[in-house]
């Protein structure tokens, strides 16, 4: 799940949409490791600072779950050159914008600036990774804030745990199964030591890739780089190495309570490929087809034409080790969840069968050219693709090449890949019910 930290959009120009054509950078290294990619573009008088590091929710040790959920709060709280609490005011006073996110695998952090204040951001980012303040107290206070953030956005919510739940389940033994945000009693048993080894650990230059996006002078900003980020020293190379899952023979089936929902859900999912995999395209597609939207085979079978369901849905996630499609529905009325169960299989079943029309197909295929053509039409979404393209891909030139890989599905190969992944016996059967009855 995606946690943002937000502050006003002073600058509206960040969303002009820019010409769907060849993104052109240019990408080198530092001696301590740190990868820098420049991407050079006029169309608006700003410039992006941003920095991906490759640690997210998988990266912790059993019992101290939300670490990097937790760094991305606790690395705003200052640094040896920023006071507690001025980091938001002095991009705010220049004019800016600054965002940041954790998922699973990777924590990233942008600023938006006008184009003359590129140091500034060079700067901050240099501080975050060289002189972060991180003491008990700052420590303490993100506590506060990440137990306020849970409250509100999952344990008191309406299906705030539902993916949660299907996690657990589905992941048995790599870290995916645990929430990115964490449990608060892993981060309250922490010690202020294990919080200081876990930024030396991952914060650090030879475990991020640094982005400048946007109006700036290149020979300038190279200089800038080296200046602030070069004597940033490298640390100890990151040994990974999470656990297999051992693959689903049977279905699993599973029951759980949420007292925040009077509506019950139906809920199937699959463990699915890492993104690297082409596999993994090729279920983003089908993912696509049968659940994303009104348009799907779904929600227009279920929700529209036989009246069962109030809502069809699916979660497509596509994260480094493995993935996860999930889809659910929300019974019309006194319609039985086994009802709901029987339609989702058979259109499963249908696109492990038979091949999808042809209008079909071409139909998937411009929806997902629009998508990337999307994801890349500004200069804040450039700037995320370069970072994610190459810390989970490795190969950076898929922003300009991804699309390729979608054309090059065909419609055989889908057939394929969905009895590859999406049989019966390989899924989680999940029934997502209103607060457990009372015992007698």
């Amino acid at each position: 799940m995606k946690s943002v930290i937000s502050y006003s959009l002073l600058f509206l120009c960040t969303t002009m949409a820019l010409p769907a054509q060849e993104v052109v950078y240019e990408e080198y290294n530092l001696e301590n490791g740190l990868h820098v990619i420049l991407h050079q573009d006029d169309a608006a008088p700003i410039v992006i600072t941003s920095v991906m590091y490759h640690v997210g929710g998988k990266d912790r040790a059993e019992g101290r779950t939300g670490f990097a959920h937790f760094f991305e709060h606790l690395l705003f709280e200052g640094t040896q050159h920023i006071k507690k609490g001025e980091w938001f005011k002095i991009v705010s006073s220049h004019g800016g914008q600054v965002n940041a996110y954790t998922s699973p695998d990777v924590t990233y952090y942008y600023e938006i600036f006008p184009s003359n204040n590129l140091e500034l951001g060079l700067w901050m980012e240099s501080e975050r990774m060289l002189h972060p303040v991180i003491d008990q107290k700052g420590v303490d206070t993100q506590k506060e804030v990440v137990k306020e953030e849970r409250r509100m956005r999952y344990d008191n919510a309406p299906y705030g745990k539902l993916n949660f739940t299907v996690a657990k389940h589905l992941y048995r033994a790599h870290p995916y199964k645990d929430p990115n945000i964490g449990y608060m009693e892993d981060l309250n048993a922490a010690s202020l030591q294990e919080f200081l080894d876990y930024k030396e650990t991952y914060y650090m230059p030879n475990n991020a890739v640094l982005i400048v996006a946007g109006n700036f002078e290149k020979d300038l900003a190279k200089k800038l780089i080296g200046d602030y980020f070069g004597p940033i020293p490298r640390s100890e190379k990151i040994q990974r190495d999470n656990p297999k899952e051992t693959p689903i023979t049977t279905p699993l089936k599973e029951v759980a309570y949420d007292p925040n929902i009077q509506i019950p859900a139906a809920v199937f999912a699959y463990r699915t490929p890492g993104v690297k995999q082409r596999d993994s395209y090729v279920l983003d597609m089908i993912a696509t087809y049968l659940s994303d939207g009104k348009s799907s085979k779904l929600y227009r079978k279920m929700v529209d034409e036989k009246k069962l369901a109030l809502q069809v849905g699916s979660y497509y996630s596509g994260l480094e080790d493995y993935g996860l499609y999930q889809v659910y529905a929300l019974p019309l009325g006194a319609i039985p969840l086994d009802t709901l169960f029987v339609e989702i299989e058979e259109e499963i079943g249908l696109v492990r069968d038979q091949l999808i029309t042809e209008r079909d197909f071409q139909k998937l295929q411009n929806i997902m050219e629009t998508r990337f053509v999307n994801a890349n039409s500004n200069l804040e979404g450039i700037a995320g693709s370069l970072a994610t393209y190459y810390t989970l891909y490795g190969e950076t030139n898929l922003i300009n090449k991804e699309i390729e890989v979608y054309r090059s599905i065909t419609r055989e190969e889908i057939r394929e890949v969905a009895n590859r992944y999406l049989k019966p016996e390989q899924r989680l059967e999940l029934r997502y019910m209103p607060e457990e009855p009372a015992q007698n």
